[in-house]
């Protein structure tokens, strides 16, 4: 089974919910079977009120969720004729949206634990928890540029409202950050040694939980602020890098961008140095949706912004670099992309706006 699901006794004979992503042998890839199972799972205890609050984590310690089940999206683009919108891709895509809306709209605390590898559709479970939990093994990144996507799953709604420009640093470079990256972006709330993972269980179990959810989430927070690391945790590359990451990005085109993002391959830092040569491997027009969504979504909701990303991701789907990108770096495996087109100069906005269209299938998210 894809997903284990538990309801634990507490002691005020309060429930709190269980989710377990349990495919460690895919790094708990996200599937269409996986979405289909959380959704209706979470509905039924956001309307159980015997259910406290909701636990997601992940079985295995390598990693809470590696991203989203490309074989199965790759598979679904492959049999679909050429300009045409691959049925399952089109599924996967709206029905993802709408669970990572469910988190980040749910009436009771949900705490996620994402130890290890947290990337792609991985970060979009984990952003919209009310309390989310990272460890000092924990390995987050946006990496879609480098199989021709974009950071979805309300990436560009998250991203845009990092400090500073490090969001569209992200999501032009792949770059991977850590736990107390995590925090200093606001893509976690606390630090924990996974190795405390049972004993938060064990003290949710034995907590003492009431009917209203804002105190059981204020509940919460201390429950896992006793467990916190107060010290130790790694360093903050983004932290570190912060100015010299705005003033890369900067204020203009993205074609000024991409030539200090160049320069930025020859840092001493391997991190630094290693985030702009994997822009400049990128997909061209991976880089020119995340620079465009960048500009584009400052000032919409949540809801507006699946909506604007199911289209993009569709189309991706359709006749974007999409299909090559997983090709090269999951089937073949012979990390050559054959990008189409082939540089950022080439990305006209006529094939842009190509990206965007109507009607839409989550025009009901409020």
């Amino acid at each position: 089974m894809s997903v284990r699901f538990e309801e634990i006794p507490t002691g005020c004979g309060r429930r709190f919910g269980r989710a377990t992503l349990s495919s460690p042998g895919t790094l708990n890839a996200l599937s269409l079977d996986m979405i289909d199972r959380l959704a209706p799972q979470l509905t039924q205890w956001a309307n159980d009120p015997r259910i406290a609050l909701v636990v997601l984590d992940a079985e295995g310690d390598r990693a809470f969720c590696a991203g989203g089940d490309l074989q199965q999206l790759y598979a679904s683009m492959r049999s679909t004729p050429t300009d045409e919108v691959p049925s399952q891709a089109a599924s996967f895509f709206e029905r993802e949206y709408r669970l990572d809306y469910q988190i980040h709209t749910y009436p009771k605390p949900i705490l996620c634990w994402g130890n290890g590898i947290v990337m792609g559709g991985g970060i979009g479970l984990l952003a919209g928890a009310s309390h989310r939990v990272v460890t000092p093994s924990t390995r987050l990144a946006m990496p879609e540029i480098s199989i021709g996507l974009y950071p979805d799953v309300g990436g560009s709604w998250f991203l845009r409202r990092a400090p500073g420009k490090i969001g569209l640093f992200l999501a032009l470079t792949g770059a991977s950050f850590n736990g107390t990256d995590a925090r200093f972006v606001g893509l976690a709330d606390f630090v924990l040694p996974h190795e405390q993972h049972g004993a938060v269980l064990a003290a949710i179990a034995a907590g003492h939980w009431l009917d209203e959810g804002e105190q059981n989430a204020a509940r919460l927070s201390h429950l896992l602020r006793e467990h916190a690391l107060c010290e130790g945790e790694a360093q903050s590359k983004l932290r570190q890098h912060y100015d010299l990451i705005d003033q890369t990005i900067g204020h203009d085109s993205l074609a000024d961008i991409a030539g200090r993002l160049q320069r930025l391959a020859e840092h001493e830092d391997p991190w630094l140095a290693k985030g702009a040569e994997t822009f400049m491997r990128g997909s061209p027009t991976s880089a020119a949706l995340s620079f465009a969504l960048w500009q584009r979504v400052l000032h919409l909701s949540l809801a507006d912004v699946l909506r604007l990303e199911y289209h993009v991701s569709v189309a991706c789907a359709r006749f974007g670099d999409f299909a090559e990108g997983i090709r090269a770096l999951i089937i073949d495996k012979d990390r050559n992309p054959r990008w189409k087109p082939a540089t950022l100069a080439e990305v006209t906005p006529i094939y842009m706006q190509s990206f965007i269209s109507s009607p839409h299938p989550l025009a009901d998210l409020a």
